[in-house]
């Protein structure tokens, strides 16, 4: 992983903790939550407070993970917001978070001024062992604390600032006149700084959760469907009269579910030729074929003259795989007519054509279900199925991995958002 790292493909864009204030605040939370201080004088954090660095010294990167549920989080800075979210059981901890972020934005700035928030997005469950407990979450909690109890304090305040409004002899009581004063120095005037958060229960609607194998969620108005492994303990058990189950594995039926509920767009000549999302899949077909087919290929010499070499010296094993000259063809048959009659594709092969409707609430997980289901189009699983392009990363050979790195770099790295915007469709403002 040396490689991803010096990159910044994985644990890039996160904010440094240097200064010594902060790394003893940090220190603070860690103890709030019963574990041990860092002994180290700098590391980085995520948006949620999540550190590479800390994880290693703990020997344990769910440490503020337990049990893959109920996710901790430690709050800094209001600069966190900005930040990826790298380490999850849950794809949706970044939309939650940003949620916190923006409905509590005075609250967040006013604290950390002085003071760190940590604590839980708390849900229904304690333990996921089933189907049924993943189902089960319907809205979170964010159950937020200060090191410092700058909340309480607040808290206390508010409550002995309306004594005195609403009490006839209170402000005779010099205990409680002193105690207002004590509070004050620590919290300021918490008529103008609004010290406790406001907001702290959201929905928890679609999402991707890493357990049993993977699963994923789409919620719709009369009915939820789960995708995942039928070996998942409930699979076509839990709720089966308002939940329905397709396996993973069912590419055609995944492909229905996706174009019946609006979640994808079709092939057609005006977001295909533009975007080049198919001709990209088709080179990553070749490029996986190669990585498999002749490992010590020297990947950064690859062009047009290899290329044909290649599909010459290897024409039995691609036509075998089917995948590159199926999109071949499919291409050419989109330019010429414009669409593609659907029902005309053999039905596993339809997911490889589509992409995630661009206006669909459910864009970024429905993009990361077709990526998982095009796993050789690496650039699209690391853009939207991180965890399952570290996991294939570590299965290609040596020349193939200094490959890829170099292609993330220079493709997607230097301009994301444009990046995404042409590919997927994807605007600036939306979040993974």
């Amino acid at each position: 992983m040396n490689r991803l790292l010096e990159a910044e493909l994985i644990y890039g864009r996160l904010l440094p903790v240097a200064e010594p204030h902060l790394v003893a605040r940090y220190n603070k939370a860690l103890r709030g939550f019963g574990l041990p201080e860092t002994k180290l004088s700098e590391f980085d954090i995520d948006m949620s407070g999540f550190s590479p660095q800390v994880a290693a010294e703990l020997q344990d990167f769910d440490y503020l993970d337990p049990g893959r549920v109920n996710r901790r989080f430690i709050i800094m800075t209001p600069a966190q917001e900005n930040l990826p979210v790298v380490h999850t059981s849950f794809s949706n901890t970044a939309g939650l978070m940003h949620e916190f972020y923006s409905a509590n934005a005075r609250a967040i700035h006013a604290v950390t001024l002085r003071d760190v928030l940590y604590g839980e997005i708390e849900d229904s469950v304690a333990e996921v062992r089933t189907l049924e407990d993943l189902l089960s979450i319907n809205e979170v909690r964010f159950n937020v604390m200060s090191a410092e109890d700058l909340l309480g304090k607040a808290g206390e305040l508010r409550k002995l600032s309306d004594r005195l409004l609403t009490e006839q002899h209170a402000w005779r009581e010099d205990d409680l006149l002193s105690r207002m004063v004590d509070l004050a120095k620590e919290t300021g005037d918490i008529r103008e700084n609004v010290l406790v958060p406001d907001k702290v229960i959201f929905r928890h609607d679609a999402f991707w959760a890493n357990h049993f194998g993977g699963v994923y969620v789409f919620v719709d108005d009369k009915i939820t469907t789960v995708i995942c492994s039928p070996d998942a303990p409930g699979f076509r058990r839990s709720r089966p009269w308002q939940v329905s189950y397709i396996s993973i594995e069912d590419k055609a039926q995944i492909f229905e579910f996706l174009a019946r509920t609006g979640r994808i767009e079709l092939p057609r000549a005006s977001w295909v030729e533009a975007s080049g999302l198919l001709a990209l899949r088709a080179e990553m077909a070749i490029l996986g074929m190669a990585a498999d087919l002749e490992p010590a290929t020297d990947f950064a010499r690859i062009d047009p003259v290899w290329t044909q070499t290649f599909l010459h010296r290897h024409a039995a094993a691609l036509a075998r795989e089917g995948t590159y000259p199926f999109l071949q063809e499919m291409i050419r048959a989109i330019m010429r007519a414009g669409t593609l009659r659907i029902a005309d594709v053999a039905p596993e092969r339809r997911i490889s054509l589509v992409r995630a409707q661009p206006t669909h609430p459910d864009q970024w997980l429905t993009n990361r279900l077709i990526a998982q289901l095009n796993p050789q189009d690496f650039i699209s699983r690391f853009v939207f199925d991180k965890q399952g392009f570290y996991a294939a990363y570590e299965s290609f050979p040596e020349p193939f991995r200094e490959y890829v790195v170099s292609r993330l770099s220079g493709a997607y790295l230097l301009n994301k958002a444009a990046f995404r915007k042409r590919l997927y469709g994807i605007g600036d403002d939306q979040h993974a």
